[in-house]
Parts: structure tokens; C-alpha cells; sequence
């Protein structure tokens, strides 16, 4: 991760195709394109890759959770059961809608607590939406448990995590609906873009009407086509899904580097006593995207991850104190900083994080570092990243 790394003739074959072809806009203009569909083409190898019923394409990973949450029934006033460890679109996404973000403390997998969202449950509760965060998935069969229990949809944000998977599902296959992120720094790019997952036939018919304007797309004369529902414009480029078609195409080799790299750090740095690992559910296999693991302390941890960045160990997060991805940081949602009119209901469902503390999810992510694993590494790169980083956790100790 990231797939950038590894761009190359693949990538910049698919490319002049569309801009030989000319046509850059994914619908229309069939008699001009002579039958070159790249989003399609995209959307089908997505398809038989993940091993699920549709695929609908749309401009980014944020994009994606919208037009999830939209399909899934969420929308004005209702609440959505997100984790106080993602990125700041998870919430941004709910927001859109007129919905009300819950946030609920993780545990040790950096995802949601399954007891803390039993807990957070009320009439108002449409959605729990886990995020597969930095390439490890949630307890996902205690929380489908929790749906079904309560009549709640299972959206999975597994934007940071594709290519990981559950008791052999593909992490965003596994709920009701699932969405992925092919950004710039993602493991499969197409520079922007992002997916949804279903294997509910009306949610695709919905999610591809919903990201085009709420267009049915039915016969080849665009102009003629019907609007059955309202929409937005969440699109993607033929030229961005040009580079995620030929970067897909590679997804089980860039997994098998990832964790072939992330196994070499691991072995590593279980030398240290001091050091445990973030928990993977039982069946769950990670993406390798990151090697998480927890220090004894906040302290310690914030000790060690300066050293790193002074030492040149890069692309190691600790995130307590990062403002895109941790509650603590996130003033502009506490205190409802926003360009455009919030509803009464909203700011009122938000009034909770006024005084609300989450103990639970500082104990893990206080301690946590995150790193990243890179694809271009070598062998002998990882080696000796591995015992530098084990020199300096020591030295910190």
C-alpha cells in the first residue's frame, strides 16, 4: 500500500485506450466509444474478484459510504452507530443526509466494541456502520447479531481494508452493503474512486440511480433516459477507472507483498515483551495494509513515535493526537462547524459529545502505533527497518 508504487505499462496502456477512444464520461456516448466501457469492465473484474452480486462505481471512498448509507434507508434524523477511530468522512457522510452520528469507544481490534454498541442502541438507531480501519476488520458476526436483533442495517467501511477478509468473505461483502476506497494512497487506486458492495439487487438498481443523478440508465440514448428518484452526481471518470481496472488486476500480488513485508516487522518486533498486536477476530485474515501494535503506554508511545519520524522511520502513526482521524481532535463535529445550515434535531442528537469521554478508546489508541506497508520495499529494506524500529522501541522502553 499504496498501489502508486507499482504503476507502470499497465496502467498507462488502459489510459491511452480512453484517450484514444476519446470518451472520458462513463455513460453515453455508446456510438462513439465502439463498446469501450472502462468503469464497467472495472465494475465486473470487482465483481469476480470480491466475489459479490454487484458493484457500482463512484467518484471516492466518501462517496461510496454516502450513497451507502442513502440505499440503506438512512436519512433525516435517524442515528448511525460509527467508531471514534476512522476518518473524518464517516461522520461527514451521515451529516449529509440529516442523520446523526453516534460515536461508540473501540477495543483492541481499533474497531468497534460490540458490547458498547449493544449499549448505544436506541429507537432512532438505523445503522451500524463498522470501519475496517488500517486493514483489520470489526467482530463482524457479533455485530450482525446486533442488527438482527434490533432490525439494523450492517453498512461495512472497509475503504482502508480491501483485499482483507472474514470467514472467507471479502471485508465489504459480509453486511448489507459495503464500500471501498481507491484514493491516491490506497492499495488499489485509481487516483480518486471508490465502490460499493451489495448482493441486494434493489440496492444496486438504487445505488447506481442514486450516483447519477438519479438517472435509470436504461437503453443507450442517455437523453431519453428516465429519472425514477432523486440524485447527486457522484460519478467516476472513465480515465480513473482506466487505472483502477489495470491496479485490480494485481490486488492478490499486492497483498501477498504487503503481508510477506508486514510478517518479516512482526517477527521482529514480537521480540520485545513489552509489545502486543492489535486483535484480528477469530476468521478474519487482515489486508496487511498496516502493522498496528500497542506500547505499555501513552507516554512510551509517544516517545517512540517521535524517535521514529526522527530517525527517518516514516509512514508510522500515532494516532491519539491526529485531527483526520481520532475523536479528540475533532472540534469542528463537537462544536457543529459548518459552511451550510445543521437542523435542530442534528445539533441536538450531537450534544453528547459536549461532555462525552471515551476512556476505552484512548487506553487502545494512546498505546497503538500504526505503520504502514509499503509495496516497494525490499527485502532487505524491511530487514533493516524492522531492527531499527526494534532498537529504538527498546531504547524507549
Amino acid at each position: 500500500m499504496p498501489g502508486f508504487e507499482f504503476f507502470g505499462d499497465a496502467e498507462r496502456n488502459e489510459l491511452k485506450d480512453v484517450l484514444d477512444n476519446g470518451i472520458l464520461m462513463r455513460y453515453g456516448f455508446d456510438a462513439l466509444r465502439k463498446g469501450h466501457y472502462k468503469a464497467k469492465s472495472l465494475e465486473e473484474e470487482l465483481q469476480n474478484t470480491l466475489k459479490v452480486n454487484h458493484v457500482q462505481l463512484v467518484s471516492s471512498g466518501t462517496a461510496a459510504v454516502s450513497v451507502a448509507l442513502a440505499i440503506a434507508g438512512v436519512g433525516a434524523g435517524d442515528e448511525v452507530i460509527v467508531p471514534t477511530f476512522t476518518f473524518v468522512a464517516t461522520f461527514e457522510a451521515v451529516m449529509m443526509l440529516g442523520a446523526i452520528p453516534v460515536l461508540v469507544d473501540i477495543d483492541e481490534t481499533l474497531t468497534l466494541d460490540p458490547v458498547k454498541v449493544e449499549q448505544a442502541i436506541t429507537s432512532k438507531t438505523k445503522a451500524i456502520m463498522p470501519v475496517h480501519m488500517c486493514g483489520s476488520m470489526a467482530n463482524l458476526d457479533a455485530l450482525q447479531a446486533l442488527c438482527d436483533a434490533h432490525n439494523l442495517k450492517l453498512i461495512e467501511d472497509a475503504c482502508q481494508a480491501v483485499g482483507g477478509t472474514y470467514k472467507n468473505k471479502y471485508l465489504g461483502t459480509y453486511g448489507n452493503v459495503g464500500c471501498l476506497s481507491f484514493d491516491f494512497v490506497k492499495t488499489i487506486t485509481c487516483g480518486e474512486g471508490g465502490a460499493i458492495l451489495t448482493n441486494n439487487k434493489e440496492y444496486a438498481v438504487n445505488a447506481d440511480q442514486f450516483s447519477d443523478h438519479g438517472h435509470d440508465h436504461i437503453g443507450t440514448d442517455r437523453g431519453a433516459e428516465s429519472h425514477p428518484v432523486l440524485g447527486y452526481n457522484f460519478r467516476i471518470s472513465e480515465l480513473h477507472a482506466a487505472v483502477g481496472l489495470a491496479q485490480v488486476r494485481r490486488l492478490k500480488e499486492f497483498i501477498a507483498i504487503q503481508k510477506q513485508h508486514y510478517s518479516i516487522l512482526r517477527e521482529e518486533l514480537s521480540k520485545i515483551s513489552e509489545i502486543t498486536f492489535r486483535k484480528v477476530p477469530d476468521g478474519g485474515e487482515e489486508s496487511y495494509a498496516f502493522l498496528n501494535f500497542y506500547l505499555p503506554n501513552l507516554d512510551i508511545a509517544r516517545k517512540v513515535s517521535k524517535k521514529f519520524k526522527d530517525q527517518g522511520i516514516d509512514a508510522c502513526f500515532h494516532y491519539y493526537d491526529n485531527n483526520w482521524h481520532y475523536v479528540r481532535k475533532w472540534d469542528h463535529l463537537k462544536e457543529i462547524k459548518s459552511l451550510y445550515p445543521i437542523s435542530a434535531e442534528v445539533k441536538e442528537g450531537l450534544k453528547y459529545l459536549k461532555d462525552k469521554t471515551f476512556d476505552q478508546s484512548d487506553h487502545f489508541i494512546g498505546r497503538n502505533i500504526s505503520c504502514l506497508i509499503k509495496l516497494s520495499w525490499s527485502k532487505d529494506e524491511v530487514k533493516k527497518r524492522a531492527e531499527k524500529m526494534v532498537e529504538i522501541i527498546k531504547d524507549s522502553l
